[in-house]
């Protein structure tokens, strides 16, 4: 489970946020050739948050999305916009039929699970995928990378490519792309998360704050570049999250 304090720090800032902007754009860029040939009808989040991400996939594709989360401080968000089928349940133990969905989306939700405990959540995910559904996966890379945002998150785990390509194979899931992402500003993270909370000895906290001004504006050209770059088809080495898409093997 994710902190429940920070529900209300990404609802202020999930609109204008350059992490939050920059990444759905990213997300955008590589769905864009994926979907090529693909309509699908319904589209399960599994893992909603505050139900904005929902949102824009319906607005951007016309998807019939079912937003299911665990925790009802999101799914009260999620509610106030207007988001219907909403659900309240365990992603590790969906409560849908097998094969109900075209195409599952879930960002960064299982990296809330113990090292190990992430085979369940992507054993649901293969089960109520219908054979060549489409899986889309976000999570945090890299372990060099925990902050005191992770901390405060209650982040349990980060991922390499090659570990999340396994998880991926071990549930049947065929990998179209496994790519990082937030790849130009690493070296900023890495010195931010590695030399100065240790010096400043900072408690654990969020990293979200409300989007705006020149700053907001500066970090999130990195992203737009980074999308660019992912859209034409081309993988980035090392960043701050990974991004999984992947089709069930019929």
């Amino acid at each position: 489970m994710m902190n429940p304090a920070e529900f209300a720090n990404i609802a202020r800032a999930e609109e204008s946020f350059w992490w939050y902007r920059g990444m759905r754009g990213i997300l955008s860029r590589l769905l864009d050739p994926l979907l090529a040939g693909r309509t699908p009808r319904h589209v399960l989040e599994a893992g909603c948050g505050t139900g904005y991400n929902a949102l824009e996939l319906q607005k951007r594709d016309g998807w019939r999305v079912f937003p299911l989360d665990l925790q009802m401080e999101g799914l009260a968000y999620a509610r106030s916009m207007g988001l219907e089928r909403l659900v309240q349940g365990d992603i590790a133990a969906l409560p849908f039929h097998s094969f109900a969905f075209d195409a599952v989306v879930s960002l960064d939700v299982i990296v809330h699970f113990p090292r190990g405990g992430e085979d369940r959540p992507m054993a649901e995910f293969a089960r109520v995928l219908a054979p060549g559904g489409l899986l889309v996966l976000r999570v945090s890379a890299l372990d060099i990378l925990r902050s005191r945002h992770s901390e405060f998150t209650c982040e349990r785990q980060r991922f390499t490519r090659k570990r999340l390509i396994e998880l991926a194979a071990r549930h049947g899931i065929r990998v179209l792309r496994c790519t990082y992402a937030n790849t130009i500003l690493f070296p900023v993270a890495l010195a931010k998360f590695r030399i100065w909370e240790p010096l400043t000895r900072q408690a654990p906290q969020s990293g979200v704050q409300p989007g705006g001004g020149w700053l907001n504006r500066m970090l999130e050209l990195p992203l737009a570049a980074e999308s660019i770059w992912l859209g034409a088809g081309l993988d980035l080495p090392v960043g701050q999250s990974l991004i999984l898409a992947g089709e069930k093997i019929a």
